[in-house]
């Protein structure tokens, strides 16, 4: 499975942002799949301290700093920032499609893969928790709804995951779609 995520990734070239949203605030996160025996999402569970986004589900990741020197970049430091996993453990394997967030950021994922025994420590500032979603969960597509979102004047169909006491869905869900679309080719 690791090997087809691998060649699916390194052949694909996501579309460039189109005019109407080049006008946005970049942001990056990063779609990280832990190696093992059973290869699995690591996903985070938001502060709900926080003023945006409290309480819930994400990848980590976040917006771009100046001293950023691409778009990978950023959600490889903000990954480090908020889960304590270090830029050298990440092969990068390519990008996907991006997508508005419902604050008007243009949001561009990452694949990542992280070791096995990769340590991983949630900054408790922005973290509430960490947690992992197993492939073969996601490979049955799970998803519990569909839901409609309307932001920044597009209309978009996310899929809503429960797994255990989490619930995947909105930007997020979009993003992990795409990732079981490109990577799997498995549609929704």
């Amino acid at each position: 499975m690791i090997e087809e995520i691998r060649l699916r990734l390194a052949g694909y070239q996501p579309s460039d942002c189109p005019p109407e949203h080049r006008h946005r605030n970049a942001a990056a996160v990063l779609v990280p799949i832990r190696l093992g025996a059973q290869p699995s999402i690591i996903l985070t569970q938001r502060s709900s301290l926080l003023s945006s986004h409290a309480g819930e589900v994400a990848w980590p990741g976040g917006k771009v700093d100046e001293q950023d020197q691409s778009l990978s970049d950023t959600a490889l430091r903000e990954t480090q920032e908020e889960i304590g996993l270090q830029t050298q453990e990440v092969e990068l394997l390519g990008g996907l499609a991006s997508f508005v967030s419902k604050f008007g950021l243009w949001v561009t994922p990452f694949v990542g893969l992280v070791p096995a025994d990769a340590k991983l420590q949630a900054n408790p500032g922005e973290i509430e928790e960490i947690f992992e979603v197993p492939l073969l969960f996601l490979l049955n597509n799970r998803r519990i709804a569909t839901e409609r979102l309307d932001r920044q004047n597009e209309v978009q169909f996310a899929p809503v995951y429960q797994y255990q006491n989490f619930r995947i869905w909105g930007l997020t869900a979009l993003i992990l779609e795409e990732f079981l679309k490109v990577g799997l080719n498995l549609d929704g």
